[in-house]
């Protein structure tokens, strides 16, 4: 057992007295205040046993025994939290680790960017439009999306209406885990419309028909009901990007000796608000969650292994997972010098290649896409980089959506430029839509094979 972080070494509040990047301004100080106090005494939204659940996960993915799938919105809305959209959410994620699981041949672990996701960075503090000057839209957490006065004002009690929202959406998750929604034995609950057109139904549907016929085996010469079959936990996490919110449900159980941030099952720090003597560091040190550190070809080596002391000074197997986002044009060379850096430290990490972020670009007329071949090209080559230098690439981490948006161009359908303004939904960043996903799993599981990763 590490040592945990003592009630006298650290506080929850004690990020206050740092520069803090990327936080909102927030004109009434005693109502962030209220909202704050308000927060602290609702019942949490997570607990220490699941937190300490997916750290175990975590760690048997960092000794090569899981794979970790971590998936989800680029930024929630409130709007959205609807059971159609829960459920469609689940059903990409779980027809992707079923892919998953039957090409590794080894169990998926499953992380929704979801039930608190509701907080964005931003690349500058305001927004201009026709020479209006007003606070740029940082998520449903902090402020609203239309370009008005009152909307883009900070608004504390948001955070109140997020904690619900992300109640609601994780109490509906377990509520259909357990009601045998995720039972292996009945995929085809999961079904989305893709199925019945998409020009990978007929490998999905052998996949399908060979892991029931398996099971159907097992179970026949075993004479019981394989219970690990019968339902698939699905675990949450979003950026642990707004302090104040992570900072209200933020506890120390007695019981654990330890703190908590008990918004999220797993955070992590943007590369942004990365700053080893900044108010997310100094944050993210005192809680005992497992965290991901976002990095990509601004880190530098003495920063990574810096962050890893003050993250992990214990060397403590779960704790840390390193999302890299490099860019399929930059991985190859960059990645290298880190994973270098990272074993001199002596630190466990999961290591889980983001495709998404690096590769986002603009058409001719201004609409941020992302283009699937550079993210698939990005994938394949962190597998290969990892394999070549003794490493293991243990997860992805992909902003996708159970709905058919055209946010990203090129997959099975060959969507283009024009294809975009279809179905364009995302307020943020674009999303993989369920089929370019589904094809994103199904390479994984076979580059992984090709590629021996699959230990």
């Amino acid at each position: 057992m590490t040592r945990p972080v003592s009630k006298s070494d650290w506080h929850p509040a004690s990020w206050q007295s740092l520069v803090a990047q990327q936080q909102p301004s927030y004109p009434d100080k005693a109502a962030l205040e209220r909202a704050i106090g308000d927060l602290s005494r609702l019942p949490p939204i997570v607990t220490s046993w699941e937190v300490e659940a997916l750290k175990e996960q975590i760690a048997r993915a960092q000794r090569g025994e899981t794979f970790v799938l971590q998936g989800g919105d680029c930024a929630e809305s409130f709007d959205d939290c609807t059971s159609e959209s829960i459920v469609d959410k689940l059903k990409i994620l779980l027809q992707m680790s079923l892919v998953m699981l039957y090409g590794l041949k080894k169990p998926v672990v499953r992380v929704g960017r979801m039930a608190g996701q509701y907080a964005k960075p931003r690349s500058a503090d305001t927004e201009t439009r026709d020479g209006v000057s007003l606070p740029s839209f940082r998520g449903d957490l902090v402020n609203r999306q239309p370009f008005t006065a009152d909307d883009r004002v900070p608004n504390p009690d948001l955070m109140l209406r997020g904690s619900e929202r992300s109640a609601l959406t994780l109490n509906f998750v377990r509520s259909l885990i357990d009601g045998g929604f995720a039972d292996l034995h009945h995929p085809e609950y999961w079904d989305l419309d893709w199925v019945g057109h998409s020009k990978m139904a007929d490998q999905y549907h052998e996949i399908v028909g060979a892991i029931s016929n398996s099971l159907d085996f097992l179970e026949s010469i075993s004479g019981r009901a394989l219970h690990q079959t019968q339902r698939a936990d699905i675990y949450a996490g979003h950026e642990g990007l707004h302090l104040s919110y992570e900072q209200a449900q933020t506890r120390f159980l007695e019981h654990r000796k330890r703190w908590y941030n008990l918004t999220t099952l797993f955070p992590w720090i943007g590369m942004r608000t990365a700053q080893i003597d900044g108010a997310h560091v100094e944050y993210f040190r005192g809680i005992a969650n497992p965290m991901g550190i976002k990095i990509g070809s601004g880190m530098t080596v003495e920063w990574l292994q810096n962050l890893l002391r003050v993250l992990n000074p214990n060397n403590e197997p779960g704790r840390i997972s390193l999302i890299h986002r490099f860019g399929a044009k930059a991985i190859e060379k960059d990645l290298p010098p880190l994973i270098t850096a990272v074993r001199e430290t002596g630190s466990p990490v999961l290591w889980i290649c983001d495709p998404m972020h690096g590769n986002t670009e603009s058409t001719a007329d201004g609409t941020k896409t992302r283009r699937f071949d550079n993210i698939v090209s990005e994938l394949e080559t962190a597998f290969q980089v990892h394999e070549s230098m003794g490493s293991y690439l243990g997860g992805v981490h992909l902003e996708l959506t159970g709905e058919n948006v055209t946010e990203c161009t090129g997959g099975a359908r060959g969507l283009t430029d024009g294809d975009l303004a279809r179905a364009y939904k995302s307020s943020v960043d674009p999303r993989l839509n369920y089929e370019q996903a589904m094809e994103v799993a199904m390479r994984i599981a076979g580059v992984a094979q090709a590629s021996g990763s699959s230990r």
